[in-house]
Parts: C-alpha cells; structure tokens; sequence
C-alpha cells in the first residue's frame, strides 16, 4: 500500500486540502525552483493544485502528473485544459517512468501519507536526470497545525479510543523538523535543505471547516464516518465549541506550516 489517505470526493478534497494546496503551491515552488523548458514531474498531484501552478511559474515543456486516487485523477483530467499536462493513477514506490528523464520531481503534501517513504523518494530521484532537482513539503502536523491539533485533541478527550489515531496522524513519517532533510541526504542526494513555509486557512464559519470532514475525506473524515451516531453528535458538539472558542460562530484563520526540503541529483546516480 503506497497510500494511507482516505479519499472518497473530488469536491470534498477540494474544499478541506485542495484550497490550501493552491495557496502552498507558490512559495513551495519558490523554494524548489522552477525553470522554463523544463519536464516536470508531479508526485502526488491530487485534483492538481500543483500541477496546474506550475505553468503559470514558468513556461515549462511537459509537465507529468500522477496519483493514487484514481478519483483524483479523474477531477483532474476533467480540469486539464494545458496539452501540456498528462494526468495518470500511479504509485510513488513504483514509478511507470525511465530512468533520468525529468528536470525536476516534485511532491506537494504527499510523502506523510506514504509509509514507505524511503522508497517513494529513492523512486523520485530515480527519474529524475542528474544535476536535476527532488523536492517535497509536508505539512508539521504536530507542531505547526492547529486546525488538525483541535480536531485530535478534541476527539482524544471525547473518545478515549482516538488517542492511538491521534498520535498516528501527529507523528507521520517525514512531518518532524529534519527529518526530510536527513532522508534526503541518506540516499545520495546532495545540495540538501530544508526550510518551514507558512500559509493562513481561512474559514467562513464551522460548517466551512466541518462539512467535507462529515462527508468521510481525508483520515479525519476517515475517523469521523467510524463513530456511531451518539459519539458523531457528541465529538460534532465538542468540535464547535473548540472551533467557536466561546465567541459566535463565524470566520476563523489559522496559521497552517509545511515542511519543504530540496535537493540534486548527483551525477553518479544513474550509474549505481
């Protein structure tokens, strides 16, 4: 299994991670570069928050976009308006790609999800060309977001059940400061950093935040749609309150921090 994301709707992806993704896609391009003429491979593309920010960044040649979900990639192809872009189901771990024929392999909010992360990023570098660029950002699941910090803790109080979910959603591989960077440079990559990058999530109001969480997305939803109607409408009213913080419901923002981490692809890779 290369994937532990629970994903159920397009439309529901959209409005609990697809929004953010968008805003995340700019300044984790920024950090990972990005050139015109390039063949750009994107890991993980999801509904194609990053994919379809990549030609808006630079005049890139081809860019390939691959994913899990064979739901996602259906919502993404029905985007696709770019003869640029190809969209197809794959797994990270097992790449349907030579060896050395991108420029750069990118990976936005994905590698967390993949148990066998290792071997998703050995895949990674392993199409990609020497000189050529690998990077990812993960979201700081247990320190740098609080939207999902309210939800587990919330859940953990109401549910003393949730607690071993809990600590499996705040500890996923790669979503510790460091961490990528020290996979990285254990494989071979060279030229290795990593850096935080910070975006707002923005909600209308708690059913804005709840709503594609109740319609089973994400392991949040996953979690949710589990319970019995009596622990759902007792962990919903204790998720208000947190949400509402004792003001009236409305607009809420949340600081929201990724990882990202970069590196190249050095020129004996290809002949190991």
């Amino acid at each position: 299994m290369s994937s532990k994301f629970h994903a159920k709707s397009a439309d529901s992806y959209e409005q609990l991670m697809g929004r953010w993704s968008r805003k995340l896609a700019k300044p984790f391009l920024d950090f990972a570069g990005l050139e015109s003429g390039e063949r750009v491979l994107d890991v993980g593309c999801g509904t194609g928050s990053l994919t379809f920010t990549l030609p808006q960044v630079a005049d890139v040649a081809r860019i390939d976009a691959v994913d899990y979900s064979d739901v996602y990639v259906a919502a993404a192809r029905a985007r696709n308006t770019d003869p640029r872009i190809g969209i197809a189901q794959g797994d990270v771990c097992d790449l349907a790609f030579e060896d050395g024929v991108f420029d750069r392999t990118l990976a936005l909010l994905v590698l967390h999800f993949v148990p066998e992360s290792e071997q998703a990023l050995r895949e990674m570098s392993r199409v990609t060309r020497p000189g050529g660029v690998v990077a990812a950002t993960v979201w700081d699941s247990y320190g740098g977001m609080p939207v999902q910090r309210m939800f587990w803790d919330t859940a953990a109080a109401v549910d003393p059940s949730a607690a071993a979910i809990r600590s499996e959603n705040y500890f996923k591989p790669l979503t510790r400061p460091g961490q990528m960077k020290e996979l990285w440079t254990k494989i071979g990559l060279v030229d290795v950093a990593e850096i935080p990058l910070m975006i707002r999530m923005d909600f209308q109001n708690f059913e804005d935040f709840w709503h594609p969480i109740a319609a089973g997305e994400s392991p949040l939803g996953k979690y949710v749609t589990g319970l019995d109607d009596d622990k759902r409408t007792a962990f919903e009213r204790a998720l208000r309150a947190a949400y509402e913080a004792g003001e009236p419901d409305g607009p809420r923002s949340f600081a929201a921090v990724a990882l990202a981490c970069r590196g190249t692809v050095p020129e004996a890779w290809h002949r190991r």
